[in-house]
């Protein structure tokens, strides 16, 4: 008579070699139009990979799938294997600079010009005229003189690194001074003495958290002073009894020692933000104006394009950073210079409200985001009763570590469930295709139509309508 454990293991052995063998799943999968173009080695590899898992599963005590079912899974490997991982998302947060979903949609036309960079070879590096080498930075520094006034320019991989060229340029084993109130930590835990220890500047900070005046720069000038920094607070506001010395107060102290002026403006605007309901974030041109030697800013910001940190300003000093060897390590590519350029376009046409998509959602009217998230509320009436959806009043952020605590006034579409969680409703938007990320408030799901390509209406009442 057979023990109980071996009968067990005779069970086990015997579910086993139920398991289908590996030609006869690929066998079913060369007939799969999933699989069409794929290797037989990653094939190969990806099947065996799941007859692991069924092993496994199968030790355990579950049964053994047939081949069919061990090809099926294999196909489904296959959609995520080659999907790429970064994924065009629908935005309906309502936060129009989302920095984690990739900051200022592009223009059509600065979409089109980085296609026509990235198809074919350019001229990034050769002078036409002269028929030998020549300089990518020549691209952009034309049209950035133009739109800003300011003497020269010059385009790096990101505003933080822009400040960190111009501090290791410029100020490498002096001091730069800061005050308090604006040595910040900027995104990712970025921070401004961070930066400048990295650059091998040392900070010289003055003033207080709250008040900082043009004596307190003054008295801090030493001869081993390179350079004034003033940072723009982009990201967060000091409101109460609080003084910042202004930029046109450090330019003239600045000429009178003979120490240059950098103003790090962060997000840096074109256009006048007050014209739009919003409090008035500096412009570029007016710090250009008042005297800064030196201006940087983003490129993926409030400007709209590619991500990219700009520097404008006097010549002799932006010769000295084109020069550096830092630069290299930190320039931009072709894409991004033709994306670049082509957003800046719009500014030197006069049409970027109309044509830049962070400043088309800053400027829409209200009353045109109520008729629209109307009509998604309508249509889902009909397809989705069981929906409980209304228009209801809320507001919009502009986001990216620009105008904090500045928001417009907007209409959300409110979408709940009987008995359904409002967060497990967003996560089945999030895993949808396209994925579609909006927001939770007050156990309620909401979706802003600013943020929102008109375009995609259609798919965003479609994935409600499923919910």
């Amino acid at each position: 008579m057979s023990s109980g454990i071996g009968d067990s293991t005779s069970a086990v052995h015997e579910r086993l070699r139920r398991l289908p063998a590996v030609s006869r799943v690929l066998e079913l999968l060369g007939k799969h139009p999933a699989a069409s173009g794929v290797s037989l080695e990653v094939m190969t590899d990806l099947v065996r990979r799941e007859l692991e898992t069924h092993r496994r599963a199968v030790l355990a005590g579950g049964e053994p799938p047939d081949a069919g079912e061990i090809a099926q899974a294999v196909v489904d490997r296959l959609g995520l294997l080659f999907e790429p991982p970064l994924r065009p998302v629908i935005n309906a947060t309502g936060v129009i600079l989302h920095t984690n979903l990739g900051r200022a949609p592009l223009s059509e036309e600065t979409i089109a010009a980085m296609v026509q960079a990235a198809r074919g070879y350019t001229n990034l590096e050769y002078d036409l005229e002269a028929g030998e080498r020549g300089s990518r930075h020549v691209h952009a520094a034309a049209i950035l003189r133009e739109v800003t006034g300011a003497e020269d320019a010059l385009v790096v991989n990101n505003n933080a690194g822009a400040v960190l060229l111009v501090l290791t340029a410029l100020a490498q084993g002096r001091e730069v001074i800061v005050s308090r109130g604006q040595a910040v930590e900027i995104g990712g835990g970025v921070r401004i003495p961070e930066i400048l220890a990295q650059s091998g500047a040392r900070l010289r900070e003055v003033g207080t958290t709250n008040r900082t005046y043009i004596h307190d720069y003054a008295a801090a000038i030493n001869e081993n002073t390179a350079l004034i920094l003033r940072v723009h607070c982009s990201n967060f506001r000091l409101i109460g009894f609080v003084h910042e010395t202004p930029l046109e107060e450090l330019v003239a102290l600045g000429k009178e020692r003979g120490i240059p002026v950098l103003d790090d403006l962060g997000s840096g605007s074109l256009l006048d933000t007050s014209q739009f309901g919003l409090a008035r974030e500096p412009m570029v041109q007016e710090s250009v104006r008042a005297g800064a030697a030196l201006v940087c800013f983003s490129g993926d910001k409030l400007l709209g394009g590619p991500q990219a940190g700009i520097i404008v300003g006097r010549a002799v000093l932006v010769e000295r950073l084109r020069r550096h060897p830092l630069t290299r390590a930190l320039r931009p590519d072709k894409v991004t210079i033709a994306g670049l350029v082509a957003t800046l376009q719009h500014y030197r046409r006069g049409d970027a409200v109309a044509r830049v998509p962070v400043w088309r959602m800053i400027a829409t009217p209200l009353e045109h985001l109520q008729a629209r998230a109307e009509r998604w509320r309508q249509e889902l009436a009909g397809r989705a009763p069981q929906l409980h959806c209304e228009v209801v009043p809320g507001q919009s952020a502009v986001g990216g570590g620009s105008l904090p605590g500045e928001t417009l006034p907007t209409a959300l579409l409110s979408v709940q469930i009987p008995g359904r969680d409002p967060a497990e409703l967003a996560r089945a938007l999030r895993l949808g295709r396209p994925p579609i990320v909006a927001r939770v408030e007050r156990d309620r799901l909401l979706l802003d139509p600013r943020t929102v390509f008109p375009e995609d209406d259609p798919v965003v009442v479609e994935a409600l309508a499923r919910l």
